[in-house]
């Protein structure tokens, strides 16, 4: 018998590549600062059900930009739907492609929208901290300032729709952040284990691939 768990893990299967000091991806601005260090000091491959998770956020990513790309529904215009991002800060760089980035036209201005799959939306009732965060950096890169998150339930593709207005605050503090993140770098210094600390972030150590490290730190 077929075992199609398998096929879809070696279709998933990327070459590993270990990640560099000085070089920092967008998508990691709200991470939990250990896991970020743990995750270039001691580089491990993705788990193949995270990255199935990922995927699925890909596959919603996609039908989303085929709503948006439909003649039925001609108030909206998409402009891009693939964000490279690159920012010289200092002596290090920000760059990488935003996968779940979309630029639309609507009502006459360009709009950036943030677009985030869940399991539910019954307990999304105002824009998740990480998110706003990394719509608010998302606005200082592209000098987009008009934001809109959209969160998609998996299973009923029912929406939430919050519009972001851009914050400088924010995003001064997403910069700071891959400062910080640098500098803990730079010195081996390992830093404070954010999501166990906070309430509103320690659900990603459910997730974590580094928790036997930080337990042990």
């Amino acid at each position: 018998m077929i075992d199609f768990n398998k096929l879809i893990d070696n279709y998933l299967h990327r070459e590993f590549r270990p990640k560099k000091t000085g070089r920092y991806y967008p998508s990691e601005i709200a991470m939990c600062m250990r896991k970020l260090f743990y995750s270039y000091k001691f580089p491990r491959e993705t788990e193949a059900d995270l990255v199935k998770i990922f995927e699925a956020g890909n596959i919603m990513h996609d039908f989303v930009v085929d709503v948006l790309k439909s003649e039925k529904n001609s108030e909206v215009d998409l402009l891009k739907s693939e964000f490279p991002i690159k920012l010289n800060i200092n002596n290090f760089i920000i760059s990488g492609r935003v996968d779940d980035l979309l630029l639309l036209k609507a009502s006459g201005k360009n709009v950036l929208v943030e677009v985030k799959s869940c399991r539910s939306l019954k307990y999304i009732n105002e824009p998740l901290p990480h998110n706003l965060m990394q719509i608010q950096f998302y606005m200082f890169a592209t000098q987009v300032h008009d934001g809109i998150l959209l969160y998609i339930e998996k299973n009923t593709l029912q929406s939430k729709v919050f519009t972001i207005p851009y914050d400088e605050l924010i995003s001064v503090e997403a910069l700071e952040r891959f400062k910080a993140l640098n500098k803990f770098l730079l010195e081996s210094k390992v830093p404070e284990p954010e999501a166990k600390l906070d309430d509103r972030k320690k659900w990603m150590c459910v997730w974590c691939e580094y928790r036997d490290m930080c337990d042990k730190e």
